[in-house]
């Protein structure tokens, strides 16, 4: 698949303003491994293999182990390798991923709020929104994975 266009370049206005959201995300409460959990995930949902790729990668390089990798797609049946809070996130950032089925329950919602403020519930909030944007703009314009 060769790639469509390139956003960066094309619309560097737009480009700049992700690029903002992401300079604030680096900016938030959430650990490297919290946002990269976050970001795996809604990548696996949104098959978006470019951030899965480069996720993947800077989630090992902050020391995350590559069999909760492996297995975080199917974490439900394995959360005995994640932290209640960690459960939270990957259940927020599937509602939210899936806005359309449910959206973010009362239930995850009233969960999230056993571990975080509301501030920090927003920024978990972005971040999930933030992840999504980045896909649909990779998967829009083929956005090509480097070997």
């Amino acid at each position: 698949m060769s790639a469509r266009l390139n956003i960066a370049t094309t619309d560097s206005a737009a480009y700049k303003a992700m690029l903002g959201l992401e300079g604030y995300l680096q900016t938030i409460s959430l650990n490297h491994i919290q946002k990269e959990l976050i970001k795996i995930r809604a990548s696996q949902i949104n098959k978006c293999a470019f951030c899965l790729d480069m996720h993947a990668k800077d989630a090992l390089k902050y020391g995350e182990t590559p069999q909760r990798i492996f297995i975080l797609e199917g974490w439900r049946e394995a959360k005995e390798f994640f932290t209640e809070e960690e459960q939270v996130l990957l259940a927020m950032t599937e509602e939210i991923t899936l806005i359309s089925d449910k959206g973010l329950t009362d239930e995850t919602f009233e969960k999230a709020k056993q571990f975080f403020d509301d501030a920090q519930i927003a920024q978990i909030i972005m971040a999930i929104v933030t992840i999504n944007a980045w896909n649909r703009i990779a998967i829009s314009t083929h956005l090509p994975i480097e070997k």
